[in-house]
Parts: C-alpha cells; structure tokens; sequence
C-alpha cells in the first residue's frame, strides 16, 4: 500500500497478527509499518492512519531527525555520507558514501565488518606477540571498557563501536588485552608489554579517552 503522508510517498507494511492493539513504527523515511489483527482490513487501516495523522507526523519527524544524526557515518576512522537507496540490496562503499538499503543494512553490515577487522589485527599481532595462547574473540558493545581478557577463560572480548576508529587504535586496544595474558593487572610490567609491541601507546590512550 501506498500512502501520500506529510507529502511525502510513504509504503505502508501490513503485518497482522493475533493481537488486539494497532501499533505504527516508521522504519525509514519512506517505509511505515503497522501491525494489527488479521481482521483488520485495509480500508479500517487507512481510516486509522487519517484519524491519528497529528501523532504520526511526529512520529515521522522524529525517525527523520534520527536518520538525519547518521548522516555522517564513520568507519575506520573516515567519514562517509550516507545515502539510503531503497532499490539497493546491499550496502555499497565509495570514497566519500557508504549507499546502503537501510540503517538495519548498515547496522548488520558494520556487526559483520567489526568480527572481520577485529579478527585481521588479532592474526597480525598473535604472529608478532609470542606466548600468546588460542583465545575466542567476542565483540559487543560496552560503556565503559574498549576491551576486556579473560586469561582464565582464554577469550577477549572487544567494544563494537571501535570499528568507528583508525585501525591503528583498534591494534592499540588488541595489544592491551593481548598482554594482559602475561600480567592480569595494570603494574609496570604490564606497560613494559604493552610498550614493547604498541610504543605509542599513551597517544592511542590519550586518544581514546578524547
């Protein structure tokens, strides 16, 4: 279904369900999704849809103004301009633009990117670091810590939003966690690791925390 809203083309998802409420939820710009009960017809959505305009219009201002926040999207520590193409299937990366189907695309692609970067920068450093053991790489995103080890559970677990910054700080935070296999703490030693594979490693801190 097609709707003009707020002059705007808008699709209209119908997905119904055995639930006794309507719920709308504007996917992107262009896509409104409503849930309903299976005995809802098209014509009932369509009146609902004209009776709660003034409260939808928000809605949609405020999905537009959330897209408008990810404009600039970086990645890798370089900017790129998003643009949201509908007719895509996957996500497309130019010098200057990432082109991508929609943010759950560029979302899922940048989840994907992070386990394949992260990865690369571990096998580089796990040549280069002897006595590191075989450890299990996780990745989510935290608040407070860029990384975590686990020397007992031999598993290091890294901050998702570092596919945001320069490879060179994510190698910085993979050396940190990397040496913490040799000292569980933050003593002198620690440092003496860490310094020894990573010597510029009080500007990456510096950096990080900035």
């Amino acid at each position: 279904m097609i709707i003009n809203f707020n002059d705007n083309d808008i699709t209209v998802n119908i997905i119904r369900k055995n639930n006794k409420n309507v719920y709308f939820r504007f996917k992107d710009a262009n896509t409104l999704e409503i849930t309903c009960h299976y005995l809802v017809t098209d014509h009932e959505i369509k009146s609902l849809i004209k009776k709660n305009e003034k409260s939808l219009i928000k809605l949609y201002q405020k999905t537009v103004n959330k897209i408008k926040k990810h404009e600039v999207f970086t990645i890798l520590g370089t900017p790129y301009t998003i643009i949201i193409d509908e007719s895509l299937k996957n996500v497309e990366m130019d010098i200057d633009y990432i082109k991508t189907p929609s943010m759950d695309k560029l979302n899922k692609y940048t989840k994907a990117l992070c386990k394949d970067v992260f990865q690369t920068e571990i096998n580089k450093y796990s040549n280069i670091i002897p006595g590191i053991p075989k450890f299990s790489l996780k990745i989510r995103k935290m608040t407070t810590r860029w990384g975590v080890c686990n020397p007992k559970l031999k598993t290091i677990t890294l901050n998702s939003d570092l596919i945001y910054y320069k490879r060179t700080l994510i190698d910085y935070v993979i050396v940190h966690e990397m040496c913490h296999f040799f000292e569980a703490n933050h003593s002198k030693k620690f440092w003496e690791h860490v310094s020894k594979y990573y010597p510029n490693y009080k500007e990456a801190r510096k950096e990080l925390r900035n």
